[in-house]
C-alpha cells in the first residue's frame, strides 16, 4: 500500500493511468462537440443567410474540466484510496488475530468486538484470510489451537461465538499451538489484550512476531477489569480490598453489598491513590445485614472477578452460651461466660439462655460453662443438633467434676486434679505445643499459660486421637470426637479464671475462633462431602447453569480447586448447603502486560479504522457521467429543459434520496403513514399498533421496527389481537397515548429526554402506559442488581433520571407475566442470561399491570424479520427453539399490557395446575 499522510493507495500503479490525462485534454479539445440539430423551414434559411467566416467549434472550457475530473475520479477509485492508511494491515499474508477472551476481556468486549470486525472487515477488502485464536479454553474444555485459513465471511461466523469465559487465558497453551501454525508470506498479526501479564506473555509476542508484523490492542487505563479479594468479617461489618493493574493515577471504585433477592444493603467508595495497587474499603454492616449478604460487586463491572460469592465462611456465625453459675449479674468477672464473651464477640454473633430456648434458634456453636448434668431431654437435643453439623464447646468446672453425663467425647474420672488435692501437682502446669493433628496446630503457645486445676480423662485406646491440647504432663486439657458431621468438644478446665489463666491470654481467643470457623454455619457442610455444581458465573459475571463438563469438587479441596471449564466460579452443593467458588482465590499474579519485544506495537481499543472511499468515488463518477450525458444531450438539441420540468424532476430526486417523513420511513411504511402527529394518531386509532422509540440510532430503530413486524405477525397468527404496523415514536414531538405499551431500545446514542418529554412519559406510566426497557447486553441484569454495568446500563440510568420509576424486583414466579398466555419458566430474547424486572407493587397500580418493565434479553433482535419473513438473527445458545420461547414472551408481554390482571383470577388457577401437572 502506498500511504500519502492521512490518505493511502491499495493498487498504487493504477495512478500511472493518470499520465494519460494530458493525452485525454488534448483529445477532448480537438474533438469538436456534436453538432446541433436545427430544423429546416426554408423562410427561416433564406434570414439566416449572411457572408461572415466561420471558425470550427470546440468543446467548451468547462465541459473539458469536468470531464477531466470524471477520468481522474475514475482513476482515484480503480487505485482503491484509503483514508487513515495507518490502520491498514501490513504484509502480504493472511491475517492472523490473538483474541484474549478470559476473565479481564469481559470489561472492555464491545471494544473488542468492534476491533475484530474492523480487522475481519479490511482483511475481507484486501482478499486476505484469516487464522484465529481464542487464549482461553471454552466452556466445552476443547484444546487452545489455530484455526484453518478461513474466508473473511466464515472467520465473522467463528468469531460470533467467542464470549468471555470466567477463568484466565492460557498463553503456554497458545504459545504451543503457534509452533504448530504454519502461514506462507507476511502475516499482519493483532493481539486483542485483556491487559493482564504472566511469565508466557512475552514469549508469545517473541513467537508470533516471527510470522509478521505484531501489534497488541490494549485497554486505557479508565478501562482496565478490578478484581474483589475475600473479604475479612468483624465486629462492625466487611473490610474488602480491591486490586488493580499497575497503572498510575487515582481512580475509584465503588462496592455493593447485595442480598440474594437483589436489595443493596451496603455501598463505599474506595480511591486509589497514584500507583496505589490495591485498597481497602470498609463497609459497614450489623449482625444480621452482614450475614444476608449475598454477594459483593464492583460497580461499573463486568467481569468474573469484581464479584464475589458469600456463604457460610464470610458470614458472621451465630455462637449460643449457657452457664451453669449464678454470679453473672453480681460479680461479673468470677462468671463462667465474662470471658467467653468478649473473646468470641469480636467475630462473633453472641447470644445468651438456656438451652431449650437457644436450640429453637439456629446457632452454629453452642457453649456450656460448668454445665454439670443435662436433663430434661436436654441431653438427647443437643446430642441430635450435633450430628446435623452443630458443634458444642463444654469447659469444665466443680459441677461437672462432681456429676458429669455422657454427652463428652471422652469418659471423665470422678473428682478432679487440683493443686494440693488427692491427684496433685507440686505446682501448676504449663501447655504443651500443639502437635499436627490438633486443630489448634500453628498457634504459639505462651510461656505463661498455668493450669492449676482440671477434670481428667479416662485412659483408654482412643485417647490420643481424640485429644487437641495437653499439659507438659501429658494429660489431656482439650478434647473432641466427631459426631455425625458435628463436633462435641471439651475443655479439661473452667471458662473464666478460677482453675487457669488460659481464659485471660491471647491463646485463648485463637483457639475459640478457630472452634468456630471449625463449625459449618446455620446452613451446614460436610468438610468431606463431593459438591456438585450448583449455579455458575459466566464470563459477564452473571449467574447462569454451569457448564456441561463441570465436575463436582470435593469439599476438602474447595480453596485448592484450579479455576476452569470443570471447576467454573459459582455455588458447588445444594441450595440449602452450598459453598462459593471464587475466581480471586484462584489469582495469584495480578500484573499489567510487561515488557514486549522490539517492534511489536501497541495501539488502543477504539482506534480510527482504515477508511475506503472507493465507494464514495464510484458514486461521484456515476453522478458526473449522467451529468456530462444531460448535458451532451441538451448541446445537440435533443432535450430542452424546461423551468417545471427541471423543478418537478429534482423535486423526484430528491424524493427518492430523501425520504419526505423521516419517522415514516423508519416505521417501515412510508406510502401508508401520513406525515404529522395528526396522522400518527389516526394510525393508531383506527386499529392497534406496536410502537417503539425513536433513539436515533438508525441500526438500533431499524431492528426495533423489524422486530415488531415480526411479533406483530405472530400475534396475528396465534391471538385474537390484530396490529397493524409498528411505528416509531419520537418522545419529544409525539403523543403517547394513543399507545398502550412502547418498546425502548436502549443505545448510547440517544440523548436524555428533555423535561418537557420526561414531563409527558411520567404522565404516560401514571395513565396506564407500559414501557419495555432492553438495554440488549449479554450478562446483565442477572445478577440480582437492576443496576446492571454495561455502557448501555449506565446510559439508562441517566434516561431514567427524571422518571418516577417505582421499586423494581425481578418477576416473581407466580407473576401474571409469566402466564398472560403461555406458561414461561424465563424471558429468552436474543440472549438468556438476563433477568426481567418489574414493579414491586404490582396489583394495585394500572390494573396490576407493571409501567416498566426492565431487561436485557435483545428481544427485538429475536423477534425480527425481513422482507421474506426470515429471522434476521440468531438466537444463542438455544437457536430456534429459543426463539419461539422469545416470541411466547412478546406474547405474554402484549396480553399483559392489553388485558392486565384477569389472569391473576383464581378462576384460571386449576387449568393451569392442570397444564402443568402434565
Amino acid at each position: 500500500m502506498l500511504s500519502m499522510g492521512a490518505l493511502g493507495f491499495a493498487t498504487p500503479w493504477i495512478l500511472l493511468a493518470g499520465l494519460s490525462l494530458p493525452v485525454i485534454w488534448w483529445l477532448l479539445r480537438v474533438t469538436p462537440p456534436s453538432p446541433t440539430l436545427i430544423r429546416f423551414p426554408a423562410a427561416r434559411l433564406l434570414l439566416a443567410l449572411h457572408s461572415t467566416e466561420e471558425q470550427p467549434a470546440r468543446t467548451p472550457l468547462w465541459l473539458m474540466i469536468l470531464r477531466m475530473v470524471l477520468a481522474t475520479l475514475i482513476i482515484l477509485a480503480l487505485a482503491q484510496p484509503v483514508f487513515n492508511p495507518s490502520a491498514a494491515l501490513r504484509g502480504s499474508g493472511p491475517l492472523v488475530l490473538v483474541i484474549d477472551n478470559g476473565w479481564a476481556a469481559a470489561q472492555n468486549w464491545p471494544d473488542r468486538r468492534e476491533a475484530w470486525e474492523m480487522l475481519v472487515d479490511q482483511a475481507d477488502r484486501e482478499n486476505r484470510s484469516v487464522h484465529l485464536v481464542a487464549t482461553a479454553r471454552s466452556a466445552q474444555n476443547r484444546p487452545i489451537e489455530f484455526t484453518d485459513l478461513l474466508r473473511p465471511d466464515e472467520a465473522r461466523e467463528i468469531l460470533r461465538t467467542i464470549q468471555p469465559v470466567p477463568w484466565s487465558s492460557d498463553h503456554r497453551a497458545v504459545l504451543a499451538a503457534a509452533d504448530a501454525l504454519k502461514i506462507d508470506g507476511s502475516a499482519h498479526i493483532t493481539w486483542l489484550s485483556d491487559g493482564l501479564g504472566d511469565p508466557n506473555a512475552s514469549a508469545l509476542a517473541e513467537r508470533l512476531q516471527r510470522f509478521g508484523g505484531l501489534e497488541i490492542m490494549t485497554d486505557g487505563n479508565d478501562q482496565i477489569a478490578l478484581l474483589i479479594d475475600p473479604p475479612e468479617a468483624d465486629a462492625e461489618g466487611l473490610s474488602v480490598t480491591i486490586r488493580r493493574l499497575g497503572v498510575a493515577g487515582p481512580s475509584a471504585a465503588r462496592v455493593r453489598a447485595v442480598a440474594p433477592d437483589g436489595r443493596i444493603l451496603a455501598r463505599g467508595e474506595a480511591r486509589f491513590a497514584n500507583d496505589e495497587q490495591a485498597v481497602e474499603l470498609r463497609l459497614s454492616l450489623p449482625g444480621p445485614l452482614r450475614n444476608a449478604v449475598a454477594r459483593l460487586q464492583i460497580e461499573d463491572q463486568t467481569t468474573a472477578g469484581s464479584i464475589f460469592l458469600m456463604d457460610e465462611r464470610w458470614r458472621r456465625r451465630p455462637v449460643a452460651m449457657v452457664s451453669g453459675g449464678s454470679v453473672e449479674a453480681d460479680q461479673p468477672l468470677l462468671s463462667a461466660l465474662y470471658y467467653l464473651d468478649r473473646a468470641v464477640r469480636p467475630f462473633s454473633d453472641v447470644s445468651r439462655g438456656s438451652i431449650n430456648e437457644l436450640l429453637q434458634q439456629q446457632f452454629a456453636v453452642v457453649i456450656l460453662a460448668d454445665i454439670g448434668k443435662l436433663g430434661g431431654g436436654e441431653n438427647g437435643r443437643l446430642n441430635t443438633w450435633i450430628e446435623h453439623g452443630g458443634v458444642v464447646v463444654r469447659f469444665a468446672g466443680p459441677k461437672l467434676a462432681r456429676c458429669g453425663d455422657t454427652l463428652l467425647p471422652v469418659k471423665l474420672r470422678r473428682g478432679g486434679r487440683a493443686l494440693d488435692g488427692a491427684l496433685s501437682w507440686t505446682r501448676p502446669a504449663r501447655l504443651s505445643p500443639f502437635v499436627e493433628t490438633s486443630l489448634f496446630f500453628g498457634l504459639t503457645v505462651p510461656g505463661d499459660i498455668r493450669v492449676s486445676r482440671q477434670v481428667l480423662a479416662e485412659p483408654s485406646l482412643a485417647l490420643n486421637d481424640k485429644t487437641w491440647a495437653r499439659l507438659t504432663d501429658g494429660t489431656p486439657l482439650v478434647t473432641a470426637e466427631r459426631r455425625g458431621q458435628g463436633w462435641l468438644i471439651l475443655v479439661h478446665t473452667t471458662a473464666n479464671t478460677e482453675w487457669s489463666n488460659l481464659p485471660i491470654s491471647g491463646l485463648f481467643v485463637q483457639m475459640l475462633r478457630r472452634i468456630v470457623d471449625l463449625s459449618q454455619g446455620v446452613a451446614g457442610h460436610d468438610p468431606n462431602a463431593v459438591l456438585p455444581p450448583l449455579v455458575s458465573l459466566d464470563g459477564f459475571g452473571a449467574l447462569v447453569d454451569p457448564p456441561a463438563v463441570a465436575a463436582a469438587i470435593s469439599a476438602a479441596s474447595l480453596k485448592n480447586s484450579v479455576i476452569g471449564p470443570r471447576s467454573p466460579p459459582g455455588y458447588y452443593g445444594s441450595k440449602s448447603a452450598r459453598r462459593a467458588l471464587n475466581l480471586s482465590l484462584a489469582i495469584d499474579t495480578f500484573e499489567p502486560l510487561g515488557t514486549m519485544p522490539a517492534g511489536v506495537g501497541r495501539v488502543a481499543y477504539g482506534r480510527d479504522s482504515a477508511i475506503p472511499v472507493q465507494h464514495w468515488l464510484l458514486l461521484a463518477t456515476l453522478l458526473l457521467a449522467i451529468a456530462d450525458t444531460i448535458i451532451g444531450l441538451v448541446m445537440r438539441g435533443l432535450l430542452r429543459l424546461r423551468p417545471a420540468r427541471v423543478a418537478t424532476a429534482t423535486a423526484v430526486l430528491l424524493a427518492l434520496m430523501i425520504p419526505a417523513d423521516r419517522t415514516a420511513a423508519q416505521s417501515g411504511s412510508p406510502n401508508r403513514l401520513p406525515s404529522g402527529l395528526d396522522g400518527k394518531a389516526l394510525l393508531a386509532t383506527l386499529e392497534t399498533r406496536l410502537a417503539y422509540v425513536l433513539t436515533g440510532d438508525r441500526q438500533a430503530d431499524s431492528v426495533s421496527r423489524a422486530g415488531l413486524t415480526g411479533l406483530s405477525a405472530v400475534l396475528r397468527r396465534r391471538t385474537a389481537v390484530e396490529p397493524g404496523d409498528p411505528l416509531g415514536i419520537n418522545i419529544e414531538s409525539d403523543e403517547l397515548s394513543f399507545f398502550p405499551l412502547l418498546y425502548w431500545p436502549v443505545s448510547t446514542r440517544q440523548r436524555p429526554p428533555s423535561e418537557r418529554a420526561l414531563a409527558k412519559l411520567n404522565d404516560y406510566l401514571r395513565k396506564g402506559g407500559t414501557i419495555l426497557f432492553d438495554t440488549k447486553e449479554r450478562g446483565n441484569f442477572s445478577t440480582g442488581s437492576f443496576s446492571g454495568a454495561g455502557a448501555a446500563s449506565r446510559h439508562l440510568r441517566s434516561l431514567l433520571r427524571g422518571l418516577d420509576i417505582p421499586m423494581l424486583i425481578p418477576v416473581p414466579r407466580d407473576h401474571v407475566l409469566t402466564k398472560a398466555f403461555y406458561l414461561l419458566a424465563d424471558f429468552p430474547g436474543r440472549w438468556t442470561d438476563g433477568r426481567v424486572w418489574v414493579e414491586r407493587r404490582g396489583g394495585q397500580h394500572n390494573d396490576g399491570v407493571s409501567s416498566v418493565v426492565i431487561g436485557s434479553n435483545d428481544w427485538a433482535a429475536a423477534w425480527a424479520v425481513d422482507g421474506f419473513g426470515s429471522a434476521m438473527f440468531p438466537t444463542v445458545p438455544g437457536g430456534e427453539r429459543q426463539r419461539e420461547m422469545a416470541f411466547r414472551f412478546g406474547i405474554n408481554w402484549v396480553m399483559y399490557a392489553l388485558t392486565g390482571n384477569y389472569k391473576s383470577d383464581q378462576v384460571h388457577v386449576p387449568a393451569i395446575i392442570e397444564r402443568l401437572g402434565q
